[in-house]
């Protein structure tokens, strides 16, 4: 699929016919294209469009170069990361004197929601630099609020497994979906911080970009805005990362803390019965001279003691608090 925009009067202007792409378009989008429309963004803009296999390349040379007057930029973006499993692919941004060319094969959110809002509100889409910036800002917008999220749900995860519930206790499978949860928190912080180097990398390829061409104090300092930006959410993705493994020791220390608890029960419940068992062994040895076989009372006196030897252990270890 191709999209194209054009500038008008600061806001971008969809143009879905191919036949009425021209000179005047600022911002070509590529989804997943086919080779006529790769062969007609070349002929229109005269730089060659990277291939999938040279967008997923992970050396910085591949991903950062100038080629006939272009700068290619690629990061990774995340998209449907509302869902329990996020996709990562690579986003192409090529900028050139005149256009602005993405290349992509998912959907990032905020391919949806920058051009929609850049229709109605004059966001400075005069150049192909204003709307690259645009995009980027909108770009990292849309990071931050997926980790916003992903903090908050981390918390939620924090009190469900410190959280003291008397009269519910926590079982094995409730543990279970906790370790899920964190799994899929570690996922997807793992993901975005990767997505966030490769936009640092960019940030800081662009900025001396703009330094060589001269750019506008405004761009520049757009830029700057940006890269710290991008800083301080890599910062808060780490730490959100360290949360994370520490709610998953967490976690396991739980489990064995329940598990001890099982086993603490089957040992006490094995020393409560090994005296009547010693005794019933005892009485039930075939010997001919056992007094107690003569006995009127040599059963009930039999079961008494098992029944003593029983308690007495079960009270020794309450009142050291073993129970």
């Amino acid at each position: 699929m191709i999209r194209g925009f054009h500038n008008e009067n600061g806001c971008l202007s969809l143009i879905s016919d191919r036949e009425e792409f021209s000179e005047n378009l600022v911002w070509i989008d590529l989804v997943g294209p086919m080779p006529d429309e790769k062969s007609l963004v070349e002929n229109l803009t005269g730089i060659d469009v990277p291939t999938k296999e040279e967008m997923e390349e992970i050396e910085i040379s591949s991903r950062l170069y100038l080629e006939n007057g272009a700068a290619f930029m690629t990061v990774i973006l995340p998209s449907q990361t509302d869902t329990g499993e996020p996709e990562m692919h690579p986003v192409t941004f090529a900028l050139t004197n005149r256009h602005l060319i993405t290349v992509r094969y998912h959907e990032p959110r905020s391919f949806r929601t920058f051009p929609a809002r850049a229709e109605k509100i004059p966001m400075g889409c005069e150049t192909a630099e204003g709307i690259l910036l645009g995009l980027l800002e909108a770009t990292v917008d849309r990071l931050a609020d997926i980790l916003e999220r992903d903090g908050q749900e981390i918390d939620a995860i924090s009190r469900k497994i410190f959280r003291h519930r008397a009269d519910k206790p926590t079982r094995t499978h409730d543990f279970q979906e906790v370790l899920e949860n964190i799994g899929q928190k570690g996922d997807l912080t793992s993901k975005i911080r990767d997505s966030l180097v490769s936009f640092d990398r960019m940030a800081g390829f662009l900025s001396h970009l703009m330094q060589q061409r001269r750019s506008g104090k405004d761009i520049r300092e757009r830029i700057k805005t940006l890269s710290r930006d991008i800083r301080s959410l890599a910062d808060y993705a780490g730490f959100l990362s360290q949360q994370i493994t520490f709610l998953l020791d967490a976690t396991l220390g739980m489990i064995n803390i329940e598990q001890n608890s099982i086993i603490k029960i089957f040992s006490v419940a094995a020393v409560v019965f090994l005296p009547p068992t010693l005794i019933a062994s005892i009485y039930g040895m075939n010997f001919t001279h056992m007094p107690e076989l003569d006995w009127l009372v040599g059963y009930p006196f039999a079961i008494g003691l098992m029944i003593v030897s029983a308690i007495l252990p079960y009270v020794y270890f309450k009142r050291r608090g073993w129970l």
